[in-house]
């Protein structure tokens, strides 16, 4: 499958591209208030970085209890469940005077949860397409996150001239609940992956199974922690600039858009694997310019340029399915996503301890620069696994 006209025809992948999309949107248009609403409130880097990044890190948490159940529970089921709790959690965060650590309460619950929401989805897209169409579908997919990014980042710091955040939050509300009733209507009723039942112990014992291969190991570190570090200096676009931190998160999503379209539909496949190590030191490079403290101008463009990177993930993904069993498909993709979203909640925590200590520019210099060290320490390992 190399077009997307043939994409498209697939049934179910449009309503699935919309149920993700409602679902994006609502979390662009909502991380960018509660994070203006918390630094607002507390004048911290640190705080403001944790409440857009920091529930992540929860997910590490729900990765290692829930995650069995992405393979093992009807899909459909789980993303409606889950499009209305998150509905109602953003509508509860958007109540006035909410202190600041029941903020933080319901964003641990988020984060539990959405565990779950990586790994049904990237196991549903390999059931709705063929293995061919893999990559293409999930280029689009990511493409999708980063015209919503665009958009919802640019809408919400637009909204929020005109707007308190406490009513962005429930415009973002709507936004989960339009994506669960999406779910419902437009996708068919599916039965699980895998045959019993969801558990602690079936979540720890696949993880270790998943674990256990070397060629798995190196995809889920290159995915994890080069990208990791880089969005943990993201996460101090408010501190930064912050009356134009959508502007730099919005840039930031173009130039994910553009190296998602490069590599699903432009790059030939023989080529892809190649490009893992290259993608993933411009992700990091431009960075390192912000010790400089450069313009918001300036700033935008490193954005653009530096996300381009992100594509890499696109590369690694491919070369972990190709050592995953496809009764694995869900929990290998939930524990990527896990393992991924953890890595950048816990680089907001060290990012904002950083900017607490030094300054933004400084603390996204240096995360950048962790990035590149990263990168080059798996470059090696991951070529003498790709020739055996």
């Amino acid at each position: 499958m190399r077009s997307y006209r043939s994409l498209f025809r697939t049934p179910e992948f449009t309503p699935f591209l919309l149920s993700f999309g409602a679902s994006a949107a609502a979390q662009t248009i909502g991380a960018l208030a509660l994070g203006t609403l918390v630094f607002r409130a507390t004048g911290s880097p640190l705080l403001s970085a944790v409440s857009m990044f920091g529930p992540q890190l929860a997910q590490l948490l729900g990765g290692a209890l829930l995650l069995s159940a992405a393979d093992r529970l009807p899909p459909r089921a789980i993303l409606s469940g889950l499009g209305l709790a998150f509905a109602a959690g953003t509508a509860v965060l958007a109540l006035p005077g909410l202190p600041i650590w029941a903020v933080f309460a319901v964003l641990l619950a988020q984060g539990l949860i959405a565990s779950l929401g990586g790994g049904v989805r990237g196991g549903l897209l390999t059931e709705i397409l063929t293995k061919d169409g893999y990559v293409l579908g999930r280029s689009v997919y990511n493409m999708l996150w980063g015209l919503t990014q665009i958009t919802g980042f640019a809408t919400g710091g637009a909204l929020l001239t005109l707007l308190s955040p406490h009513t962005c939050l429930l415009v973002a509300a709507g936004f989960y609940l339009l994506s669960a009733v999406i779910t419902r209507l437009g996708l068919t009723a599916r039965p699980p992956r895998s045959t019993g039942r969801p558990s602690i112990s079936a979540t720890w014992r696949t993880n270790a199974l998943l674990w256990s291969s070397r060629p798995r190991r190196l995809a889920y570190l290159g995915l994890w922690v080069p990208n990791g570090l880089v969005v943990g200096g993201d996460s101090l676009y408010i501190s930064y600039a912050p009356d134009h931190a959508g502007t730099l998160y919005a840039c930031g999503a173009l130039g994910m858009l553009a190296g998602d379209l490069a590599i699903g539909r432009l790059v030939p496949p023989a080529l892809r694997p190649r490009l893992a190590t290259p993608l993933r030191l411009l992700l990091a490079a431009p960075y390192l310019f912000f010790f400089l403290h450069p313009n918001v101008i300036w700033s935008a463009v490193a954005a653009t340029t530096a996300s381009i990177g992100f594509a890499a993930g696109l590369v690694l993904q491919e070369r972990l399915m190709s050592h995953t069993p496809d009764d694995l498909t869900g929990q290998a993709l939930g524990l990527h996503g896990t393992g991924m979203v953890a890595m950048q909640g816990l680089s907001a925590l060290i990012a904002g301890a950083l900017a607490h200590l030094t300054s933004p520019a400084t603390a996204i210099t240096l995360m950048a620069a962790a990035s590149i060290v990263t990168t080059l320490a798996l470059a090696r390992p991951a070529l003498e696994t790709s020739k055996l």
